[in-house]
């Protein structure tokens, strides 16, 4: 029971590796509240948590929107009172199973720039100035934000990700120093290669990519990594466990960056 008695917010916590938090957060006890833009999704966690006994709260939110995510915040406020734990999880990667898709710099759809950095980049600027508040109320709290092996080494044809992925690394150490001193800790976690829809069309989806060199060659650990190895990650930043972590970046990608 890591979390007894948190607050805990993740945002894109009803698909994929959020998906995963969102049940192993409430496991340890947290009260999970879930933003997410997919309502349905969004429903069927709250529900699967609630008949377990648990306490959680959906709220339909999309990041990229800072009214929404005000009102979210708001009604977390009224609700609970505080918040003691931000995972900034949600983000988008637009692959090539998009008609419109993320490239290299020459080639890319300033619409699909635009998306990308408002729901990866803004959406946690948002996230962060409107629960900040609420973990003030707390005392302290954690926020894990979500970069990416593209946020630490160059990924050719997705420049877009790629740069809200550097950008979200920098913004966590900035926002370490900022808020440390108020008992908020800002860590991140760069993950790559979890086998989540998003990465079936980043690269399953791609008939460049060679899953079995992928698996052979370029992974030290020789296996896709899956929503739960990032999602317990998170649950140590979050926890008491990680107390002393602050403005630290977690590369949980089997070691791809390195090989």
């Amino acid at each position: 029971m890591l979390l007894k008695d948190k607050i805990a917010v993740i945002t894109g916590g009803a698909g994929g590796i959020g998906l995963s938090a969102s049940r192993i957060f409430s496991e340890n006890g947290a009260t999970v509240v879930v933003l997410d833009v997919v309502e349905e999704a969004g429903r069927k966690i709250e529900k699967e948590l609630t008949d377990k006994g648990r306490r959680a709260l959906f709220i339909r939110t999309d990041i990229s929107d800072e009214e929404q995510v005000r009102a979210a915040a708001a009604e977390i406020d009224k609700a609970f009172g505080r918040v003691d734990v931000l995972y900034n999880n949600a983000s988008v990667f637009l692959g090539v199973g998009h008609k419109k898709h993320d490239d290299k710099m020459t080639e890319l759809d300033s619409g699909i720039w635009d998306r990308v950095v408002h729901i990866n980049l803004y959406g946690t600027y948002h996230c962060v100035k409107h629960i900040i508040p609420l973990m003030r109320k707390a005392g302290g709290g954690s926020i894990i934000n979500t970069s990416s092996s593209a946020g630490q080494i160059g990924i050719p044809e997705c420049d877009a990700y790629t740069a809200t992925k550097g950008a979200v690394t920098a913004l966590t150490r900035s926002l370490a120093v900022e808020y440390g001193p108020e008992h908020i800790r800002t860590n991140c976690i760069a993950p790559a290669a979890i086998l989540t829809e998003m990465v079936k069309e980043s690269n399953l989806n791609d008939p460049r990519f060679d899953e079995q060199k992928f698996l052979t060659t370029g992974t030290p650990l020789r296996r896709w990594g899956l929503p739960e190895d990032i999602a317990n990650v998170a649950l140590f930043l979050a926890s008491d466990l990680s107390s002393y972590c602050n403005g630290t970046v977690i590369v949980a990608d089997g070691g791809i960056t390195i090989s």
